[in-house]
């Protein structure tokens, strides 16, 4: 096996095209062909042999490291965090349970637009109201669930997209921002 030894690392260093990766591929087939000598038939050629299994253990590697990202510097992965979920199940809870002390014209219209997406428009024809009424509702709601939730501004509302959208202003409904 060792004889080969120089055929794999040229055929290695032409596939990974780094000295470091191809010694480690070498390595690695060796490795193989060691444990697995018992599948290797007599009489049949060696160099072929040992040049397939490098074959797979260079392409096994390429779909492993498919899925990894390169982070020196490790920005990638402190971008990568996920809230506690037991606090957002406890914000979301308090938050029901707040929603559910409001007025259910007030609630129906903060629902509509914050979490449905539904214009002001659009919720004032199905309520069968104006579109001030609408506001209105929705601006008393948001004050009523701010001072039931005790938030004091939109940058304290939890982590949860929908809870944002109705305390902070739904999609498509032509408010920006909220403010307390």
């Amino acid at each position: 096996m060792l004889a080969f030894e120089p055929q794999l690392r040229a055929y290695a260093m032409s596939l990974s095209r780094s000295a470091d990766r191809s010694d480690d591929l070498v390595q690695e087939t060796l490795l193989r062909a060691i444990s697995k000598i018992d599948t290797f038939r007599p009489g049949t050629n060696l160099g072929a042999w040992l040049t397939t299994i490098l074959r797979n253990c260079y392409l096994s590697d390429l779909r492993r490291r498919r899925h990894e990202v390169e982070d020196a510097d490790g920005c990638y992965s402190e971008a990568l965090r996920a809230a506690p979920e037991q606090e957002g199940q406890l914000e979301y809870k308090e938050f029901c349970s707040a929603l559910r002390e409001i007025p259910f014209d007030q609630r129906e219209a903060l629902m509509l637009v914050g979490a449905a997406g539904l214009s002001y428009e659009d919720t004032a024809t199905l309520c069968r109201t104006t579109t001030g009424t609408i506001k209105s509702r929705i601006n008393r709601a948001r004050t009523r669930l701010a001072a039931l939730l005790s938030i004091d501004s939109v940058s304290e509302i939890g982590f949860d997209s929908q809870t944002r959208a109705v305390m902070a202003g739904g999609q498509g409904n032509g408010s920006k921002r909220w403010s307390f």
